[in-house]
């Protein structure tokens, strides 16, 4: 709303009708006058005043608003008020998600009423729609979700504002000159936000941390984690404690466990990990079958509860893996050494151990306590190596140490006849209906300062799979044997629901434009049809873009003590039993299964219950700062090639602009409409293109173009193209 200033005026009033309706919806209790009305718009000229009185005499003749006493006015509530949550765009308009309706609610920006992206608001919906869409205004905060921002602040002689970096805030926000932290003009900033009083424009807020200057690395590494309220270092009681822990192995730790020192045990991980959580045993039984034994780091052992360790852990909730570092769930004395599963090192584990025949049917389990000895650590692609080549000789190309070396013939045995087992399990997952999601991952090659000197693309071999299957199964089975105890248990589940129809409706729409058609007759139909999409694209220049769009169709995977199976996996039960070093629910499932080991009482669900809710959104905002920390990583890979031609592939089409994703190193940018100057190009949504008024020229969903870099932004991690022109090479 355009403040007016106050002395004569003879314009009218912009948009009085909804500012008056705004006014006396937002307080249902209170009544006004044309005098308190004309002192909310900040006007007190004649003019304005009549204008004002003869709207307050329009409305209530259209029984809008009602006249309580003399002069005095409410709002008639004929409207049904809602909760939900707001997404905002970055242009400041809005969709509220509400359980109560099955499309979202367009809000527009002056309806917005002081909400923030993600917060929870009351808000009511129009009788009438626009545009064929439901529209509605919010009417309260109810619950802010985040109070603190990123951004530049730009002092001035009294006073100060924070430009927020995240574009989903659509204001400046106001500080005080004594609540500036001692920042110097243009340096970027952690802001809360404190107050937003009812006559301001902005919200005001104080400096709480000074990040640095834009740009510079470790600056926006720890801008990308603060915007998410995550941390970067631990506090220095929670350092102190976990130094102070005695990590040796006792005898009577022994004496309470399984001893498995004597199983033929090693670990397989990436060539760069710091933490191994999880090993393999393997033995081979005189009766014929298989004894795997599936290792985890008792990491519960040494995290209490109720000590400001487990406090920590559990507000942290997971490991967050940015691309030049890993901020850990836990300190490093525990992470990096007590609670990791070193060669040739005891540790104290928590096992589940299987007897399989050559069908990979499970004839025997055993849940437990143990204790466990490392032979070798592999990565995975010296295990790679020895099933391809069925040898025993790790070649120098592939070796950790860069030499070669000889492993034992009985752990190429074992890495040999797991594989096997491990493809024989996957394959009946997959007739069982799973979805078999191997999405490309973009990987940095750095330099000593962390700045990326090449992009490559991490796949999975049958290595990665071999660890995958085990894994699965310790987590499947673990699940299983809590969830089918005859009194039902509290326990912590990893879910994972069906697709959205409309999502997997939107998904068809976009990937017939590649010519792929998908069938969702029935639940296997669908499965199998998605998996027939995922193997083809492989190696195709759409590959990428079909994967995420794959994936987004999905249902979030989710921790809750309420089952309702895995659908991605096609398990009926399953929970996350692995990976205690980076994962908090992790640490809960090994406590609670002991606890049901021991014989112990269902634990309290309501209490679980709300651990459940609090790891599945620290989950989330790790996924997100670690997607924006390989976006900024991009973008300053991107800077040192303005100059190049890059072939991409157009990702996506709205009426600003099209976004395309280079092929030959994931990054993806966007060509503004503004941009295209050789035609007037208008946005066709039933073609997913822009086309050209004059020259019909289409750019389409999925079609290869030639681009170069116009500006990549390190401070707003967004980077912009100038399009060349079609790629006439395509095939």
């Amino acid at each position: 709303m355009t403040r007016k200033k106050k002395g004569k005026s003879n314009k009218g009033i912009p948009n009085l009708t909804n500012t008056i309706l705004s006014i006396l919806k937002k307080d249902r209790n209170q009544s006004y006058n044309y005098k308190q009305i004309a002192a909310k718009l900040d006007v007190n000229d004649a003019s304005s005043r009549n204008q004002i009185i003869k709207k307050l005499h329009d409305l209530h003749g259209k029984k809008e608003i009602e006249e309580v006493e003399r002069g005095k006015y409410k709002a008639i509530f004929t409207a049904e008020y809602h909760i939900g949550t707001l997404d905002l765009s970055g242009k400041g308009t809005g969709y509220i998600i509400s359980e109560d309706f099955d499309e979202d609610v367009f809000i527009a920006s002056n309806n917005i009423n002081k909400a923030l992206h993600g917060d929870e608001v009351e808000f009511y919906v129009y009788k009438r729609r626009k545009q064929g869409r439901m529209e509605g205004e919010i009417t309260k905060v109810l619950k802010r979700e985040k109070s603190e921002y990123v951004g530049v602040i730009q002092l001035h002689s009294n006073y100060a504002f924070v430009i927020a970096d995240s574009n989903k805030m659509y204001k400046d926000i106001f500080i005080p000159i004594n609540k500036t932290f001692k920042a110097e003009d243009g340096d970027k900033v952690l802001v809360k936000l404190e107050d937003w009083p009812e006559n301001a424009d902005s919200p005001y807020g104080k400096v709480i941390q000074v990040l640095g200057k834009p740009g510079d690395h470790n600056t926006e590494i720890h801008s990308i984690l603060a915007e998410y309220g995550l941390p970067y270092e631990f506090p220095h009681e929670v350092e102190d404690f976990a130094n102070k822990i005695d990590t040796s192995i006792k005898a009577e730790d022994i004496t309470n466990r399984r001893d498995m020192r004597k199983d033929l045990t090693f670990t397989i991980d990436p060539k760069d990990a710091k933490d191994f959580d999880d090993a393999l045993s393997y033995k081979v039984l005189e009766n014929g079958l298989y004894e795997i034994g599936i290792h985890i780091a008792d990491v519960s052992h040494y995290v209490q509860e109720g000590t400001v360790l487990d406090e920590e852990a559990y507000q942290r909730g997971t490991s967050i893996y940015l691309v030049d570092r890993v901020v850990p769930m836990l300190p490093e004395v525990l992470s990096n050494n007590a609670c990791s599963l070193r060669p040739h090192e005891e540790k104290l584990t928590f096992s589940a151990v299987f007897h399989i025949n050559d069908k990979t049917e499970i004839k025997n389990q055993w849940f437990g306590r143990t204790v466990t000895y490392s032979d070798a650590r592999f990565a995975y692609e010296e295990a790679q190596c020895i099933i391809e080549s069925k040898s025993n000789i790790i070649p120098p190309e592939v070796s950790l140490t860069g030499k070669e070396y000889k492993t034992s013939p009985e752990i190429m045995e074992a890495i040999l006849k797991m594989n096997e087992l491990a493809k024989i399990m996957r394959k009946k997952r997959m007739s069982a209906g799973a979805i078999s999601f191997d999405k490309v991952e973009v990987k940095f090659d750095l330099d000593e300062h962390a700045n990326p000197v090449g992009v490559f693309f991490k796949s999975s071999k049958d290595a990665n799979k071999l660890i995958e299957e085990f894994m699965l199964l310790a987590n499947k089975k673990v699940s299983e044997y809590v969830g089918k105890q005859s009194v039902k248990k509290t326990f912590i589940y990893r879910v994972h629901d069906e697709p959205d129809e409309s999502k997997l409706a939107n998904l068809q729409s976009i990937v017939s434009k590649f010519g792929y058609k998908l069938n969702f007759k029935d639940k296997k139909t669908t499965t199998a049809s998605l998996n027939y999409l995922l193997q083809d694209v492989v190696g195709k220049k759409e590959q990428n873009l079909v994967d995420t769009l794959t994936i987004r169709s999905m249902s979030k995977a989710e921790y809750t003590t309420q089952n309702i199976g895995h659908y991605g996996l096609a398990f009926d039960y399953y929970s996350h039993f692995t990976s205690p070093i980076r994962r908090y629910p992790d640490v809960m499932a090994h406590r609670l299964l002991q606890l049901y080991l021991d014989g112990g009482k269902s634990a309290n669900e309501a209490v679980y219950e709300e651990k459940c809710q609090h790891s599945s959104s620290m989950e989330n905002l790790a996924t997100k700062a670690e997607r924006d920390s390989i976006k900024y990583m991009q973008i300053k890979f991107m800077q040192d090639h303005k100059d190049e031609p890059f072939t991409g592939v157009i990702s996506g089409v709205t009426d600003w602009g099209i976004y395309i994703e280079i092929i030959e190193n994931k990054c993806e940018g966007m060509v503004s409409v503004r941009d295209m100057k050789d035609d007037h190009y208008a946005f066709d949504q039933q073609q997913y293109a822009m086309v050209g008024r004059n020259t019909k020229m289409m750019y389409q969903l999925g079609d290869e173009v030639i681009v170069k870099v116009k500006n990549a932004d390190l401070v707003k991690k967004h980077l912009d193209f100038i399009l060349i022109g079609k790629n006439n090479e395509q095939s």
